[in-house]
């Protein structure tokens, strides 16, 4: 792993930060040299839901896209990573799992945005995906959720299958965490082939800020407030247990202030930007340093899923791509 480099650490924070398109102005050349990786992690107990694909070192490890239309940065982002298809291959079940916890509108941003889920969708399809599942297990009422966000109407739009949470769909599995031990999950998360994890970013009252990892709580059923209690073990277990195939973090329009739940659009800052990582421990250190100025030591369950093997807090030190 080579040593930390502040300035590159300084300039990729300012691109996020700058928003818009900023890409042109950054000073960024397309590649951002210092190749470093991971060896790839065993598969761990039988349980774990490990969908990673195989490791690529011509390949950046994220990618960062700015620009005014959803859709297409999506497609430059998955372009750049390298491809669709280095993620789904034909006859794939493919579960796409936004943010849909929350009955708000697209422009409060406590939801993944809308267009970027139908076009995640319409990706999967065309590589030849069987099905695309698009679910959550929302805090508020989920058919208000999943239709005030837009999100029901673009995923069926593009021919996903959109999938509430009803009781009689979880199981009781055992995920052999620290924390998370017997726990209701949400059954489309375990008969998937491919995991798709589109969290947006947003301010998080009790954890600074709910990302990537955070998503997660979208698997689950039963008493979920009971987890606060030791919230960062919590995170590191669903993390460990769900290993995503990629994930593209929705920076569109980014809740700064009184998340998760939002409601006032004056909380809400315009940044035009999607994130694409394999790496979801780099990803959220990355997203949380540049919107909110948190290190790492300030989100304890990064460096719990860092020791787990699941990631990197230095997320300069990735192979990063700025797609155009």
């Amino acid at each position: 792993m080579p040593s930390e480099d502040p300035d590159r650490r300084r300039h990729l924070v300012q691109l996020l930060r700058l928003g818009g398109l900023a890409a042109a102005t950054a000073g960024f050349g397309y590649w951002l040299k210092g190749r470093s990786h991971r060896p790839e992690e065993p598969l761990v107990a039988s349980l774990t839901r490990n969908f990673t694909v195989a490791h690529d070192q011509s390949l950046p490890e994220m990618v960062v896209a700015q620009g005014d239309d959803p859709r297409l940065l999506l497609r430059k982002v998955i372009e750049s990573i390298g491809g669709i298809k280095r993620f789904i291959s034909r006859g794939d079940i493919v579960v796409v799992k936004p943010n849909i916890a929350w009955d708000r509108t697209p422009e409060q941003a406590a939801n993944t945005n809308p267009q970027v889920v139908g076009e995640m969708v319409r990706l999967c399809l065309d590589a030849g995906a069987k099905t695309v599942i698009v679910t959550d297990v929302s805090c508020n009422e989920p058919r208000r959720c999943f239709e005030r966000s837009g999100i029901a109407a673009a995923a069926h739009g593009e021919g996903a299958q959109v999938v509430l949470p009803e009781e009689r769909k979880f199981r009781e599995v055992d995920l052999r965490g620290d924390v998370l031990t017997a726990w209701p999950v949400f059954e489309p998360f375990l008969a998937a082939d491919k995991m798709i994890n589109l969290p947006i970013a947003k301010h998080h009252s009790l954890t600074g800020v709910t990302l990537g990892m955070k998503n997660w709580y979208g698997i689950l059923g039963g008493p979920r407030h009971r987890l606060h209690q030791r919230i960062h073990e919590s995170l590191a277990d669903l993390a460990d247990f769900m290993r995503p195939t990629l994930t593209i973090m929705d920076a569109y329009r980014v809740l700064l202030r009184n998340g998760p739940t939002g409601g006032n659009v004056s909380d809400t800052a315009l940044k035009k930007t999607l994130i694409a990582s394999t790496d979801p421990v780099a990803l959220d250190a990355y997203t949380a340093k540049a919107y909110w100025d948190l290190e790492p030591e300030k989100l304890p369950y990064l460096g719990l899923a860092q020791e787990r093997g699941l990631g990197s807090v230095k997320f300069e030190t990735l192979r990063t791509a700025i797609a155009t």
